[in-house]
């Protein structure tokens, strides 16, 4: 049988776009069908937008410091108008360098939703397109609870399109995203409250990560109520009523309620189920090792699936993807050392084992080494500011299972560390290594 194209992507997010590019390398065929903007959530409503927020909250906060370094003058006005505009323009640029790059590899967009009529066949804008591979690439979507007046609250994929900064922000989830929202507002003057389930925020980092994250929110004046979630929002005299169930039972004020307790598969109205490809309990694509379906020919890589929702796990399945099917080099990713990182101020990241985990596998063999110290850059202004580190060994071998660290330039830091410990380094070679001084890296070096 002859197909239309040997490959065809449906979404032309990281991930999807990553996959097409490269195949387009091997010289063969490829399409793509993306129905909203080029780039998916990253690019224009996650990781891009998200990062250029905590740019804009940054200069609020070293404008307080900068007293203390000898700068004076007014006070600065912040414009969130202007500042959206501007980071819009940006990601406008990004969307139309992502369409020129597919047009130059050869790769034809179709800018409709794709939908299966069978395993070789999707229906795109009234066309039937038949390929030989597919490969699912659709990301995911903000979830929100079934709660009464849901419709009042917002997600992350509304908050880049508020007219104005709310004056009272009220955050239901602890997840990373809920956190990074309201480490920025509060630092643009918003009075945030964080309701979560939990009783310390941030579930999945180590343990000593997310109490150290949690205290430097609350020191900047973030309130949290934990062990706790929404029960209800309404609307009443241009205010929302938010009720709060669990072990706080109230009802708060705020003037938005992001509500960012998750996100699932963005897998509905695919056709998913005329392919033979089918889903987890979650609606998640059921994959194997090698991103494959359950449908032979057609694969799937980045949120849509139950692995790592991370847009440098996606590309690397994408890479990974097209290395196997088309370039003859069976290639699967390794989950074990994903880096992560949490832009709140204080920042914070990790790489490879919490301590618990650790422990779960290791048992009482492991050591932790963990520091706490003032950053130089807050020793002349915020007197309470506190970095954390913290490396993760194995018994004797003190091989190094997992880094973590809160503090200026945490990212950065825990990423230069992430080849090393992928390669086996140990606490014995971190030691040994001569550092650069003064900086806030040097102190993984001089841990004891």
């Amino acid at each position: 049988m002859a197909f239309d194209y040997d490959l065809f992507v449906i979404g032309v997010g990281s991930g999807g776009a990553a996959a097409a590019k490269t195949a387009a390398k091997y010289g063969i065929r490829v399409g793509v069908a993306e129905k909203e903007a080029l780039g998916g959530t990253c690019l224009n409503r996650g990781c891009i937008p998200k990062k250029f927020i905590v740019y804009a909250a940054d200069f609020a906060l070293k404008n307080r410091m900068a007293h203390d370094y000898g700068w004076s003058g007014g006070k600065r006005h912040f414009s969130w108008l202007r500042f959206i505009n501007s980071a819009h323009q940006q990601i406008k640029s990004i969307q139309e360098s992502y369409q020129e790059t597919l047009q130059k590899a050869g790769i034809e967009l179709f800018r409709s939703q794709a939908k299966f009529i069978d395993e070789h066949t999707v229906e795109v804008d009234g066309r039937n397109i038949t390929a030989e591979k597919f490969l699912i690439a659709v990301g995911a979507q903000p979830t929100k609870p079934h709660i009464p007046g849901i419709e009042y609250g917002i997600t992350s994929r509304q908050i880049f399109k508020l007219p104005h900064l709310p004056k009272r922000l009220a955050i239901v989830g602890g997840g990373y995203i809920g956190v990074e929202f309201a480490s920025m507002m509060n630092a643009f003057g918003c009075e945030v409250t964080v309701i979560d389930t939990s009783e310390i925020i941030l579930s999945g980092f180590d343990r000593d990560i997310r109490r150290h994250v949690q205290n430097g929110l609350s020191n900047r004046g973030i309130r949290f109520i934990r062990n706790s979630t929404a029960k209800a929002i309404k609307f009443c005299e241009d205010n929302l009523l938010l009720t709060i169930a669990g072990h706080s039972q109230k009802i708060m004020t705020a003037d938005s309620v992001l509500i960012a307790t998750g996100r699932a598969p963005n897998t509905s109205n695919l056709g998913l189920e005329n392919a033979g490809v089918k889903l987890g309990e979650n609606q998640e694509i059921l994959v194997d090792e090698y991103s494959r379906t359950t449908q032979e020919n057609i694969y799937a890589v980045g949120d849509c699936t139950d692995r790592l929702q991370l847009t440098p796990v996606a590309k690397a399945e994408a890479t990974a993807f097209v290395k196997t099917v088309f370039g003859n080099q069976p290639q699967t990713v390794n989950y074990e050392h994903v880096p992560s990182a949490v832009f709140t101020r204080p920042e914070a990241a990790s790489i490879g084992m919490s301590e618990e985990k650790a422990r779960e596998k290791f048992g009482d063999s492991i050591k932790c080494y963990q520091t706490k110290f003032q950053p130089l850059i807050s020793q002349l202004t915020i007197k309470d500011e506190q970095a954390l580190m913290k490396l993760v060994v194995e018994g004797e071998s003190e091989r190094v299972l997992g880094a973590h660290m809160v503090g200026e330039h945490a990212a950065d830091i825990i990423q230069s560390l992430g080849v090393a410990i992928r390669k086996g380094i140990t606490k014995q070679d971190l030691d040994d290594t001569i550092a650069i001084h003064p900086t806030t890296a040097e102190e993984f070096l001089t841990l004891n």
